[in-house]
């Protein structure tokens, strides 16, 4: 049996026919930057966030470099957010112009732990930066409440991660502003880049839309200084249609989480992902840690099972940050986790009896 780490051809196979007609009316309205449905996606996604304002933009990462902009984060300030995260995260900070200050994980949730991020305060901190990695709310109660305290910005990247619920709230409506990506291999994905910002504050709103247009509110009268990050009307259309469909999807993935969950406890030698009371998991990723990681992804992969390690290097370790001076046993929690984390095949199409192979080849491991 061959069980891709992701597949997007049934969901495409069952969509096909709203999705054609949803470019066809694109096609022939000849309009394909911003326009009526990318207002239409952006209410659609406000109202599923349970926040005032979405804002379209070109990607993730731009929505994060757009986020800090709006909140007047530049040279001479420090964003404290986590090493064990895509790239994109500490490198908006630098596009921004600021300085990414790192602190470690909570090696159970691989989210920021609120411990490490109090130590790194300092008089130059101007944001907090959690990562919902995998699916998973970070802990937005004490991170929220440091930042009250101190009179910080909380700026959320729930790239990974719509959806997910925290206390009865979903993330992107916790902190100041949330990034999200709707690259096609997350749990609502589009045809090509794709990403927005959240938010209840009216004013970031303002901010953000100026500064996805070169910072012009009137064309050719500019204000900011903005990017060119528009989201592309194509790709509204066919997020709009496939955001009705979201809730459907998370709770599929939901329910193939729990079957791995379930068979997988079987295996002492993994740590399975967790989900604290009032916190739901969309699972993005379902990421175990293995004290053989690389061995068994080799083993997997022979009995035609994908899987991926979403994270091989932290990014204190990275080249790019070396400047920032830091160095290998600075952040324990992450480092373990870029040396043992996998991540499962999973996706809504995937089949109980594909989750049960999985489950049954890990279980054979030795």
């Amino acid at each position: 049996m061959k069980v891709p780490t992701f597949d997007l051809t049934e969901q495409n196979r069952r969509l096909r026919a709203e999705l054609m007609d949803a470019i066809g009316e694109v096609v022939d309205s000849g309009h394909f930057i911003l326009g009526k449905p990318v207002e239409e996606f952006e209410e659609k996604l406000a109202a599923y966030c349970g926040v005032r304002h979405a804002i379209g933009v070109a990607n993730g990462s731009d929505a994060l470099y757009l986020a800090l902009a709006a909140c007047d984060i530049g040279p001479g300030d420090e964003v404290i957010t986590t090493p064990f995260t895509f790239f994109a995260t500490a490198g908006a900070v630098v596009r921004a112009g600021a300085t990414p200050v790192f602190a470690d994980i909570d090696e159970a949730t691989y989210n920021i732990d609120p411990s490490s991020v109090e130590k790194a305060l300092t008089p130059r901190t101007k944001a907090i930066l959690p990562v919902h990695l995998y699916g998973y709310p970070a802990d937005m109660d004490q991170i929220c409440e440091l930042a009250r305290h101190h009179g910080l910005k909380v700026i959320e990247d729930a790239a990974q991660a719509i959806g997910a619920k925290y206390h009865g709230r979903k993330v992107g409506a916790l902190g100041d502003v949330a990034c999200i990506s709707f690259f096609p291999t997350k749990n609502l994905g589009a045809f090509g880049d794709a990403g927005a910002c959240v938010t209840n504050d009216d004013e970031l709103a303002s901010r953000l839309r100026m500064l996805r247009v070169h910072g012009s509110r009137q064309k050719y009268y500019h204000e900011m200084l903005g990017i060119n990050s528009r989201l592309d009307t194509l790709q509204a259309k066919i997020l709009s249609l496939k955001i009705k469909y979201l809730g459907e999807w998370i709770a599929r993935r939901r329910a193939i989480a729990g079957m791995y969950s379930e068979r997988l406890r079987e295996a002492q030698f993994l740590r399975l992902p967790t989900e604290a009371e009032g916190c739901t998991h969309v699972y993005h990723q379902y990421t175990i840690a293995a004290p053989e990681r690389d061995r068994l992804k080799t083993y997997l992969a022979e009995l035609g099972i994908g899987s991926t390690v979403y994270y091989p290097l932290p990014l204190h370790l990275q080249k790019v940050f070396s400047n920032l001076g830091y160095k290998k046993g600075d952040f324990p929690n992450s480092e373990r986790a870029a040396e043992s984390v996998l991540s499962l095949p999973l996706y809504p199409e995937m089949s109980k009896e594909q989750a049960e192979y999985v489950s049954e080849a890990i279980l054979r491991f030795r």
